[in-house]
């Protein structure tokens, strides 16, 4: 995947939006404002594409485990958060897809109720 894909795939995800709140290259997708997607634009322009994504504690270490291409990451929390090297190729696009919907549901799920009452009231795209 590249990273205009993921951003298509994150943007059609209800209630996210984009912004580089950290520094001018570290694109960030929020739902509802609460980060769900960090990618690093400066190393994707240097092919070492990565991205940060939320996620539940027992399956980051799953993960980490099974995959040399996930990782604890810089800069978060890495009990709640991996990393995803997406140019080694061992991920494919569909299972990356499933880690971004993993990282939405985990920051939906952890929203209070007022939140989630306003996400679903948003049109679908």
């Amino acid at each position: 995947m590249n990273i205009e894909q993921i951003r298509t795939y994150c943007l059609n995800k209800k209630g996210t939006s984009e912004s580089f709140p950290f520094d001018d290259s570290t694109l960030v997708f929020k739902v509802l404002h609460k980060m769900f997607v960090l990618a690093p634009l400066r190393l994707w322009d240097k092919g070492e594409a990565t991205i940060t994504l939320k996620c539940d504690p027992d399956y980051t270490i799953e993960l980490r485990n099974t995959y040399n291409s996930i990782y604890a990451g810089p800069y978060v929390s890495n009990t709640h958060w991996n990393t995803i090297s997406i140019y080694k190729g061992e991920l494919q696009p569909q299972f990356i897809k499933v880690l971004i919907d993993h990282s939405y549901d985990m920051v939906v799920k952890g929203m209070t109720k007022k939140m989630r009452e306003q996400l679903h009231d948003l049109p679908d795209l």
